[in-house]
């Protein structure tokens, strides 16, 4: 497995359908909006539920006019859309499902062994540019507290720029 993405790294760009089966490109955000990706090993799994549900629970301080949530695992469509409908997932939540694991491999976070992305959260700025990451593994639920004082700053790099 490539080394995780770490902060300064260019993004890879990517193109994945939703719980809806709707495409969702990395580049659809370019320009406009933060990317926080949240990588997630599978759909009805205990801790993944928690962390979506976090999410979910307090959807306005993760997601704004700011900032756009992207969760990716991969499962297929089919079952992410069972597990939003189930949850109330309202946000994207992204199949990496076919080519396996192509976008968790290219962050560097794709556990081939297991055919699934550990835990790697990701803040993405408007320019296409990784500005916080956090990498837990299978069975560590993540802690989003650096997450907002990221978003500040990559919100005052923009607003410099």
């Amino acid at each position: 497995m490539p080394a995780p993405l770490t902060a300064g790294d260019r993004a890879p760009g990517f193109a994945l359908p939703n719980q809806n089966g709707q495409d969702v490109a990395l580049a659809d955000f370019a320009g406009s909006k933060n990317v926080l990706l949240v990588f997630y090993p599978f759909a009805f799994s205990g801790i993944c539920a928690g962390e979506l549900s976090e999410i979910r629970d307090d959807l306005g301080r993760f997601e704004s006019d700011d900032v756009q949530v992207l969760c990716i695992s991969c499962d297929p469509v089919y079952s992410q859309r069972a597990w939003a409908d189930a949850q109330g997932y309202f946000f994207p939540l992204l199949s990496d499902f076919w080519p396996h694991g192509a976008v968790s491999t290219a962050y560097g976070i794709f556990d081939a062994d297991r055919g699934m992305a550990i835990r790697g959260t990701f803040l993405i700025d408007r320019d296409g540019v990784v500005r916080w990451t956090l990498i837990n593994g299978p069975g560590q639920r993540r802690d989003f507290a650096g997450y907002r004082e990221a978003l500040a700053e990559a919100s005052a790099t923009a607003v410099k720029s």
